[in-house]
């Protein structure tokens, strides 16, 4: 099956998953073909191959796109200028999260395998043997080498459980996939549009730095990445997180 272009993209998504959304009969083939086709063409762009047997995490997913459960916060204080976002501070509860840790060649191959991994968790292959439901946004930690420049190649990407499953925690199949409780964090965080690639993610941090100013009160050898549309959205929103080193 050829792969659809990328200049097919930026139409693609919005036209078959409202379709798939709106219609409650089941996906057809000719959708299905649509969808996979769509996804590799995004993920070859990042050195990613897609198998066919995500095909049915991916229908999932793209079914019930319009359910997600966002991650439980506190805002703290938001910071404008001109009318502009410039950052927003925020703490997150205190939970389990499904955790990956990948480390490819290139960063974006990191990520992309790592959240396929945990699509196949929320996708029923969990204790359940059910959909777990989707929560936003799904973050990727990003440590840095001994330089605070270079990203280290151990990437880990994590899936907050749905309220459902807090406390009644579904083990996963794939032994690669670790359940973590973390303690509530406090974040600085700065919206931005696209791809996530490791230039694009070190611009931002670096944006958001010149913005700050010198901080103590963040860590510097670790950021996160917060993501809130699937990789086949063209445009998707993201925002990077600064942590601070006490709530």
């Amino acid at each position: 099956m050829a792969l659809i272009s990328l200049e097919d993209l930026d139409g693609l998504d919005d036209d078959i998953t409202d379709d798939i959304t709106e219609n409650p009969e089941p996906i057809g083939e000719e959708d299905s073909d649509h969808l996979l086709a769509h996804w590799q063409a995004v993920a070859s762009t990042h050195q990613v191959s897609v198998p066919p047997e995500m095909t049915g995490p991916i229908h999932e997913m793209t079914h019930n796109r319009q359910q997600r459960e966002p991650l439980p916060h506190t805002p703290i204080s938001r910071h404008e200028k001109m009318g502009e976002e410039l950052f927003e501070e925020r703490v997150y509860a205190a939970g389990h999260w499904a955790c990956v840790t990948r480390g490819e060649e290139l960063y974006e191959q990191s990520i992309s395998i790592g959240f396929m991994k945990l699509m196949r968790f929320i996708c029923k292959e969990n204790s359940t043997g059910q959909y777990l439901g989707m929560t936003v946004p799904v973050l990727s930690t990003v440590p840095l080498m001994d330089n605070g420049v270079t990203f280290d190649k151990n990437i880990q990407t994590s899936f907050f459980l749905p309220t459902e499953f807090q406390t009644n925690v579904p083990r996963p199949s794939d032994p690669d996939i670790a359940i973590v409780y973390r303690e509530p964090i406090r974040v600085v965080s700065r919206t931005f549009l696209g791809t996530t690639t490791e230039e694009t993610v070190t611009h931002q941090i670096r944006q958001l730095w010149e913005i700050l100013g010198a901080r103590d009160d963040l860590h510097t050898d670790h950021y996160m990445l917060a993501v809130y549309e699937n990789p086949g959205v063209p445009h998707r929103r993201n925002e990077i997180w600064f942590i601070g080193r006490q709530l």
